[in-house]
């Protein structure tokens, strides 16, 4: 089974979730009894579209279940160290542009590209894992091979 890291609070929120899709079932079943009762199930739309949204829910039940089964929590403010792992803020430099990037490296239910977040499983995470700072890496993104040096790796 491959361990699932994410941090803590990606931990608290899935169980969150996991709680209230819970918590969801007996609404569900309400509202699939109360469509029943309006007669014929072959053209039943209310029933039709319950029937879906309880499927839809025990997908999610079994997905986050599944995922908090395989968690490794890890909480990066209490990690260190000068190599790029699981929870690291890395900022980098664009060698041809001169652009300057920062990314956390996250699970990848954490990944948000908009707030740079990055999931570990990702080609540009998986080219700086176990480099430090100094390092030129080269990594193969949708725009074209790219020429990434570390500037910093930080603990947040």
């Amino acid at each position: 089974m491959e361990r699932v890291p994410m941090t803590p609070g990606c931990h608290a929120r899935m169980k969150q979730e996991l709680d209230r899709r819970k918590a969801d079932r007996a609404s569900i079943s309400n509202a699939i009894e109360v469509a029943r009762d309006h007669g014929d199930l072959k053209e039943n739309a209310e029933y039709h579209a319950a029937k879906d949204q309880q499927g839809l829910n025990e997908a999610h039940i079994n997905d986050l279940e599944d995922k908090l089964s395989r968690a490794e929590v890890i909480d990066p403010t209490t990690l260190s160290g000068d190599r790029v792992k699981f929870g690291a803020t890395v900022e980098l430099e664009d060698v041809e542009s001169g652009k300057t990037l920062i990314y956390v490296l996250l699970g990848p239910e954490e990944s948000d590209i908009e707030k740079g977040h990055i999931s570990v499983t990702s080609p540009v995470a998986r080219a700086l894992i176990a480099h430090e700072v100094g390092d030129e890496i080269r990594v193969k993104v949708p725009g074209g091979l790219r020429t990434l040096e570390i500037v910093d790796v930080r603990w947040e």
